[in-house]
Formats: C-alpha cells, sequence, structure tokens
C-alpha cells in the first residue's frame, strides 16, 4: 500500500524538523566543510581503485582473467594509469579534508599545495606497487602452509580473509607511511566490514603474516609485528590505558601497542595490552590476558604465569 504524505500536519512537522537540524547548536556539532570546494572522498571511488589494484597484484584471479602474459603489460599499464588519476584525486580530497586552511571557501577546488602533494604522494605509493606485490605474495604462502585445509596459495588469494584484511591493509599502510589522511582509514575499514578483522593502517607488520579464520581480530596502530607471525580468530592487540595531555585530551601518536617478535604465534581470543614485547619464537594460548613482556620461546596458557614460562 502507497505511504501517503497528504495533509497540512505532515508538513508542519516536516518543518518543525528541518528547523530544529538547522539550528547552530546541532548543526555545529557535525558540520563539515571541505577545505577550497574540494569534494569529499569518494568511497565508490576508492572501492573502483581497490578493485583495480587487486587485479594489478593478483593478476588472474581479479580483473581481466583472460589476459595472457604477452598481452599483460599493456593491460597493466592501462590500468595502472587510471588507478594514479583515480587514486591522486582521492588523496587530494583527503588533504582537503585535513587542510587546516578550511576557512577558504572562495576557492572552487583543491588549492595549489593539496594537489601538489596528492600527486607526489600518489606517485610515491605506485612506485611500491612491486613491494606491496611482494610482501602478499609471501602472505599467501604462509597462509597456505599453515593452513592444512588450503589446498594452494592461489586458494587463499582467492578465498581467505586474511589475504583480503592483508591486501587492504598493506595499501592502507604504504598511504599512512606516506602521510595521507583519511584515505588509508577508508581502505582499512572496508576490510574491517568485509572480514571482521580490524587492522588499523598505522600496525607495522612483517613478511608471511597469516590470520586463520580472523573474525574478531583487533591490531592497533602502533603494533609491530615480526616476521612470520600468526594470529587465531579473536585475537586483540591493543592499547591498556590512554595517556592524556594537561588539558584532559588523549595523547596521540604514541607507542601503546604490542610488539611481536618473529615467529610469535597467538591462539584465539587472546588478549595482549599495552606497550609489551612478545619474545621471539613464543607461543600465548587461547584466551589469555597479557600485560608483561614475554621472553622468547615461552609457552603461556591459561594456567601458565602471566609473565611466561619457558616450554
Amino acid at each position: 500500500m502507497a505511504f501517503s504524505l497528504g495533509g497540512s500536519g505532515v508538513h508542519a512537522t516536516l518543518d518543525a524538523v528541518t528547523e530544529r537540524l538547522c539550528r547552530p547548536e546541532s548543526l555545529d556539532a557535525v558540520w563539515h566543510r571541505q577545505a577550497h570546494g574540494a569534494p569529499m572522498p569518494s568511497l565508490e571511488t576508492l572501492r573502483e581503485v581497490m578493485g583495480r589494484l587487486r587485479a594489478a597484484i593478483f593478476p588472474g584471479y581479479f580483473g581481466p582473467v583472460r589476459v595472457g602474459r604477452e598481452s599483460m603489460r599493456y593491460h597493466l599499464a592501462a590500468n595502472l594509469d587510471t588507478i594514479l588519476r583515480r587514486l591522486g584525486e582521492q588523496v587530494v580530497s583527503g588533504l582537503c579534508f585535513d587542510c587546516a586552511d578550511s576557512e577558504d571557501d572562495s576557492a572552487s577546488g583543491p588549492c595549489g599545495r593539496c594537489e601538489e602533494r596528492g600527486l607526489a604522494a600518489a606517485l610515491a605509493f605506485m612506485e611500491r606497487l612491486p613491494e606491496i606485490r611482494r610482501l602478499l605474495a609471501g602472505d599467501a604462502t604462509a597462509a597456505y602452509e599453515g593452513d592444512p585445509a588450503a589446498r594452494s596459495p592461489g586458494e587463499t588469494i582467492f578465498c581467505y580473509p586474511s589475504l583480503t584484511a592483508m591486501f587492504h591493509h598493506r595499501v592502507a599502510h604504504e598511504l599512512y607511511r606516506l602521510k595521507v589522511p583519511l584515505i588509508p582509514r577508508i581502505i582499512a575499514e572496508m576490510a574491517h566490514s568485509a572480514t571482521g578483522i580490524d587492522i588499523h593502517p598505522g600496525a607495522t607488520i612483517g613478511e608471511e603474516f597469516f590470520i586463520d579464520h580472523g573474525t574478531g581480530v583487533v591490531i592497533g596502530e602502533t603494533c609491530v609485528i615480526g616476521r612470520g607471525c600468526r594470529l587465531y580468530q579473536g585475537v586483540t592487540l591493543g592499547a591498556l590505558s590512554f595517556p592524556k595531555n594537561l588539558d584532559g585530551t588523549l595523547t596521540k601518536g604514541i607507542p601503546r601497542h604490542p610488539v611481536l617478535c618473529d615467529d610469535v604465534t597467538v591462539y584465539a581470543g587472546a588478549t595482549i595490552l599495552g606497550r609489551v614485547t612478545i619474545g621471539e619464537g613464543a607461543v600465548i594460548g587461547g584466551n589469555v590476558w597479557i600485560t608483561e613482556d614475554v621472553p622468547p620461546g615461552a609457552r603461556i596458557s591459561q594456567k601458565g604465569s602471566n609473565k611466561g614460562r619457558k616450554p
């Protein structure tokens, strides 16, 4: 049955709601005016960019699967050209979103400074694509070797949430390192919503990393994870406390998340909080709570000491 909006009472109600939503005390808390009149970042365009990047990094799995090696250079060059243009636009929009000169609304588009920085960042990112592919190939190998259910590294690329999350993270992390605002967080949240794996783009993750199953994993901004580490579902690598400045605001940017040395395994449901170090080769059992350093080679279980025990 059609919903009728007839009657003066309906229009009067909508007028009253409009008036209340436009009041300064309501609007000021959520109003954002993009600097220089530049467009806001586009979720749709960023999804396109990520799809194109995935096809460039994993040719044959995604994108035009019938492309052969003899025509790869032509198709890849065209794809990379589009990626650079689309990503550059989004990086500029992110810079304008974060621009300190946000009070200048007279311009009809991005300022020259934001455009220059955006192009430089986009080009620097493109130069890192071969390294991103190398790291992701190692992640796929780690997933295959670490999961007896996997039949090939290609299966992990095509199917595993860990590879989806790490593809987004490796991209977002490079943009984060280039000091691109906002865009890395958007890319990270795309993977979070799709996989249930929440990795802050600032986290530093070494080679051959694998998250088995993955749902509910949280990796904080200042985490440092070494080579060959493995996490299971429900693991939290978080902050123990949040120091504040003299004015009561949270202190930003300080190291507050765990450091995992090489070859650390953390089983399902474990929680590791604060700037603690988990030594090389340590194994953290399921559902434990860690707030102190763990020595290399230790085995921690629910019955064990929080400080760690040698096997």
